[in-house]
Order: C-alpha cells, then structure tokens, then sequence
C-alpha cells in the first residue's frame, strides 16, 4: 500500500455555517475533511471552483433589486384592496396558513 502523506490546515470557518452543515454531511456520511477534500477535487478537475459565484447587487435593505421590487408590488396591492374593501381579514395566522395552503393546492 501506498504511503499517503496528509496535510494539516487551519481554517476558519463561522460558526453557524459548521452548525447548518454538520446534518447534512452527518446525514450523508462526509466529515468536514471530507466535504473540504471533495471541493478542493473538483477545483482541480474543472479548473475552477465548483458552483456558481455572482456578485449580485442589493439594495439598501439587503435585498435583490427583483425581490424588493416584488415586494413593493405585492404592498400596492395589499393596500389597495384594503382600500376598496376587498382585502382578506383573518381571525388569526392559523386561517391565514390554511388559506394559504389552500391555495396552493389550486
């Protein structure tokens, strides 16, 4: 057998980012050597790094101009229909759920 020598390194990494991961590599069977090996793997086979990176500009609140567009959009609506007395009133956030997954099911 081969003689395979390994390396150390120190990584910082978040805190909360280990706590959202530790599951899911859990649930796979990876460690966190593991899933760091494989991505170093694949920067090596496709000569780049392994999913998508963008730049994406946000806005003043942290959102995608597109997101808080469809935001502000659904506001107008919302009010406007309280206006001409159309909007739906909910006795509590159980009937709006329901209300809600009722909809989807259409």
């Amino acid at each position: 057998m081969p003689n395979i020598h390994s390396d150390s390194m120190h990584i910082p990494v978040n805190p909360e980012i280990i706590a959202k991961a530790q599951p899911i590599l859990d649930a796979i069977g990876l460690s966190f050597s593991d899933a760091f090996n494989l991505m170093l793997n694949q920067i090596c086979l496709k000569q780049k790094i392994p999913f998508e990176l963008s730049s994406m500009q946000l806005t003043e609140n942290g959102y995608t101009k597109e997101f808080e567009t469809d935001i502000l959009r659904a506001a107008q609506e919302d009010y406007a229909a309280i206006k001409t007395g159309t909007a739906k009133v909910y006795k509590n956030t159980a009937e709006m759920f329901r209300h809600w997954d009722d909809e989807d099911d259409d």
